[in-house]
């Protein structure tokens, strides 16, 4: 797919949202970001996801991590749906800024594009304090997130930040399980970075790759 992607700095675009106008560098700035993208105001599976998000800002909040969101319609036209959104998901508020995009001129910009449907997609970017995406998510028309998964990927994404991409999140892990140590890590420098041991997988091939250790 075109565009920007994994490890390529978000453009400094200038924004206007529903809370002030900024540079999106500025929003950044010295925190992790979900930036997350809908094709249109009063639509109905991006109505559940906007106040899905509302509804978890807490957790994202507790990880120190902002939300921004994008939709192709005018300002005046999120804050008309905003109340739509809170009152399907209760106990949502939408706190976090919606970028405006009318003119659908910052969507490509962001690689947040339907292949499919050639016009704005359901995208989601996970930004590092460096303004380099580190995960995309896009989703076809038809699909709403799962903001589980999200959150489970955010926290992936942080542990291996934490540990200096020296360790890895193995399939369906989850907070406070065990991670696998990079196979760029020696054992030597494994003994050291992980005081509380490692446990070698033993496997047919004899090779010790697959190095486990609980970081909790």
């Amino acid at each position: 797919m075109p565009g920007i992607t994994l490890g390529d700095t978000v453009p400094n675009l200038d924004v206007e949202t529903t809370y002030k106008n900024f540079k999106l560098h500025d929003y950044f700035a010295d925190s992790w970001t979900v930036l997350f993208s809908h094709p249109g105001d009063f639509t109905p599976v991006c109505t559940t996801e906007l106040g899905a998000m509302g509804k978890y800002a807490h957790e994202f909040e507790q990880r120190g991590v902002k939300l921004l969101g994008l939709s192709c319609d005018d300002i005046q036209s999120h804050k008309d749906w905003i109340p739509d959104i809170e009152a399907f998901t209760p106990g949502s508020k939408v706190t976090y800024p919606i970028i405006a995009d009318p003119n659908k001129e910052i969507i490509p910009q962001l690689n947040m594009i339907d292949p499919i449907e050639n016009g704005p997609s359901r995208a989601l970017h996970i930004v590092g304090p460096d303004c380099k995406i580190k995960l995309s998510f896009l989703y076809p028309s038809t699909t709403g997130r799962n903001m589980d998964e999200v959150l489970r990927a955010l926290d992936s994404l942080l542990m291996a930040a934490k540990h200096k991409n020296k360790i890895a999140t193995p399939v369906n892990w989850k907070p406070y399980e065990p991670v696998v140590i990079s196979p760029a890590v020696s054992d030597e420098e494994a003994n050291k970075l992980f005081p509380k041991g490692f446990k070698t997988a033993q496997l047919p091939s004899k090779k010790g790759y697959l190095r486990v250790a609980d970081v909790s």
